[in-house]
Parts: structure tokens; sequence; C-alpha cells
């Protein structure tokens, strides 16, 4: 099978913009694409999860991939997807974010001479003069239809800022300008990214007078419809330091009996023939899929060593079996404790449990907490360093649990 027919059958393509000439640059390795990354954070997450893994595939099939690092476009913003107008970053604070990227970046793809680029759009959006950018693109791009792009529609109601309307234009301007510079013809992007993408392939034919294509990945979203990569409301990092190996490992291995199919598809490295056996299945098994999914996602994130100690962990708290060595631990701080006790609120949010005390309340008075195997049900409870001194298990929900030292 080749790449493209690969690519189909994981389910991982939505829109293209001429199937046939994608399917034959890809397939015979001829594509030089790139795929943009606004730095909005200091890490990528489980979001981005997919677009690293594409690069991957991609170049593993002998194409060229260029990982576009906005240094320029984030001081924008990218309206799609969004209700509201992004925080505005220093340029600081995205040359920070920048070189997280890269770093986690390298996990996935062979950056080098003749292998993959990674180059960041503030090295031409920045240099841009406003009056020559208006006379060189401007007349290219009709008001009219960039109202009716869905990233613009659904943002009309509530407003939408001048600032924002530009970055259509912005990431057009990538397009073209990587065509020429780096032989760029192939774009991919989320599906919500369709009408910027179509914005640089039309930017390119009008001024160039070339053909250029763009291809957009299915959104990984859960059987309710909503994007997967974040838990409680929260992102699912890459960073080890925002979320742990164990909680990344947790993530996947609690996704919903009806996603484990295909997040295994679209996100593993598994041969397609495999995963079609494993569909096969009797659905008894289906937790043994959600631990193949968990552990070959951490091992492509944090390495093997760490997959493993994950699931160590995992089946330690939830089947009785494993290394209990490897359960997540937290120590509390000495200001944690006053008049020498801490509270169970306290604990609770210090662990990382519960975001607030408000939060840690709402949980004990549930009654879904337990400190050391018994349930906590007096938001009053404190304990003494002490009683923390070989650890104990501190549990939230039924699958929420930290190691907690004192």
């Amino acid at each position: 099978m080749k790449i493209y027919e690969e690519l189909q059958a994981r389910g991982l393509i939505a829109q293209t913009t001429d199937e046939e000439k994608i399917r034959d640059l890809v397939n015979e390795g001829k594509a030089t694409f790139y795929i943009g990354f606004d730095c909005t954070a200091d890490s990528l997450t489980a979001g981005h999860f997919m677009a690293l893994t594409l690069m991957k595939r991609l170049q593993m099939a002998g194409n060229k991939p260029i990982a576009l690092i906005g240094g320029g476009t984030t001081m924008i913003g990218d309206p799609s997807g969004r209700t509201d107008m992004r925080k505005m970053l220093t340029r600081e604070d995205i040359d920070h974010n920048a070189a997280c990227f890269k770093k986690q970046m390298e996990k996935f793809i062979e950056f080098g001479e003749g292998k993959a680029m990674m180059v960041n759009n503030a090295d031409w959006l920045l240099n841009l003069n406003y009056v020559e950018l208006l006379r060189e693109v401007g007349a290219c791009f009709s008001v009219n239809n960039m109202l009716r792009a869905e990233c613009y529609k659904q943002r009309m109601e509530k407003g939408l800022s001048f600032l924002e309307f530009n970055y259509m234009i912005m990431q057009s301007y990538d397009f073209y300008y990587m065509f020429q510079k780096y032989n760029c013809n192939l774009e991919f992007g989320g599906d919500d990214q369709w009408s910027n993408m179509l914005g640089g392939t039309e930017l390119i034919r009008r001024k160039l007078g070339e053909d250029a294509h763009a291809m957009t990945i299915t959104l990984l979203t859960d059987s309710q419809g909503k994007k997967m990569g974040k838990t409680a409301g929260n992102a699912v990092w890459l960073d080890p330091k925002k979320t742990s190996p164990y909680d990344f490992y947790q993530y996947w291995r609690n996704v919903a009996d009806a996603d484990v199919d295909k997040c295994i598809k679209m996100l593993t490295f598994i041969p397609i023939e495999e995963i079609l056996e494993m569909e096969k299945w009797d659905p008894s098994r289906v937790n043994e899929k959600k631990e193949i999914l968990a552990f070959e996602l951490t091992s492509l994130v944090h390495g093997k060593e760490e997959a493993q100690k994950a699931q160590d962990a995992a089946r330690a708290l939830f089947a009785g079996g494993g290394n209990m060595d490897n359960v997540p631990a937290v120590a509390l701080k000495e200001e944690d404790f006053r008049d020498g006790v801490v509270d169970i609120l306290q604990v609770l949010v210090s662990a990382g449990l519960c975001n607030t005390r408000s939060e840690a309340r709402r949980a004990v008075e549930q009654g879904g907490v337990t400190v050391a195997d018994a349930k906590v049900t007096d938001v009053k409870t404190t304990y003494n360093k002490d009683f923390f001194a070989d650890g104990v298990m501190v549990k939230k929900g039924k699958k929420s649990f930290k190691k907690v030292t004192a």
C-alpha cells in the first residue's frame, strides 16, 4: 500500500484541491510540503499530534517536510475555531515558544541537510511594508469571498477584529513565499484551515501562474464530535513538565470505547493490516486495545522506558499488579502546612488533582476522594507531615491518583 492510500485507509484525509495530483506527488516522494504551527504556548499539545505523525509518515515515504513556526502569524492570531480573540503575545514570548516547539518536533521529524526544514515566518512577515503588501497581493483577495469563509462567518455575530481579518492573507503569503523560495508545492493543515489554505493556492495561481496544492487532515474528534486532546478542560501537553508521561498515558488509556479503533488508526504507526485484524477482536478486549493505544503514543512522545513506567503504574493502581514505584508522586511543600498540618483541600490542589480549593471542596463533598484507601467526606480533615512520610495514595474519582509525600 502506498502512502496516499494508507492515509486514506487510516481516515486521515478530509479535503484536497486535486486528489490525483496530490496522490502522485506524495506516492512518488515529490512533495515538499509544509504544516504551520503558531506559537501560542510553550509546548505542543495532543491536538498537534496528528500533524506531527503525518509529517513523519510522509517523510518516511520520501517527501520533504517544512515545519513552519508561526513567529509572525502568532502576532496576528488565527480566528479559526475561536469564539473570541486570542491573547496578544510579546515577541519574546513567541520566540521562547518557538524554541520549545523545535525541541519537541525533533522527536518526530528528522531535520538536517536534504531532510526536513524548520523555518519561521517572522523572518519574512515582519519585514513586509504594509503599502507594498497591499499592492502586491491585496488585489488577489475578494473581501466577499473572505467573509464567506467558515473561519470568519462564525465570528461575525460576536465581532471580528481587522487584526484577525488579515490572518488569511498572512497564511496565504506564507505559502506564496515558500513556493518561490523552497519549491514548496503542498500545504497540509487541519480541516478548519481549509479557507486559509485555498487562499494560498489561489494567490500562487494568480501571481505566478503556477499550481500548488492543499490537503486537510481530518480533525481528531470523539464520538460526540468534540475535539480530543483535552482532559478536565485542560490541554494534554507533549511537555512532560506540563503533562506527565503517566497522565499522558492515562488520557489515551481512558478514551471512550467508541473512539479507540479510530485513534489507533489515525495516530499510531501500527501497520494498517494489524489494525484491521484488531477491529475484529471481541468487544471484551477493548481495554487491551486501549493499553496498546496508550503505550504506542506514550512511546512516541516520551520513549519506551517512560511508556513502560506509565503502564506499570496504571496496572498497579487499577489492576492490582505492576510496579507501584512508578505511580506519579508529588511532594507537599513546607508552605502547604499551617501550624504543622495540611487540610485535604490543599492536598488535592498541591497534588494537581484539583485546580482550585473550590473544585477540591466539591470533590470531597460529592464523596469522590480517598486518602490511603479511606474515603474523606469532611472538608476540614487535616494531616500532619509524618502521615505522608512513606508516601500516601490520594485518589480523586475513579481514575486520578497521586502518591503524596512530604
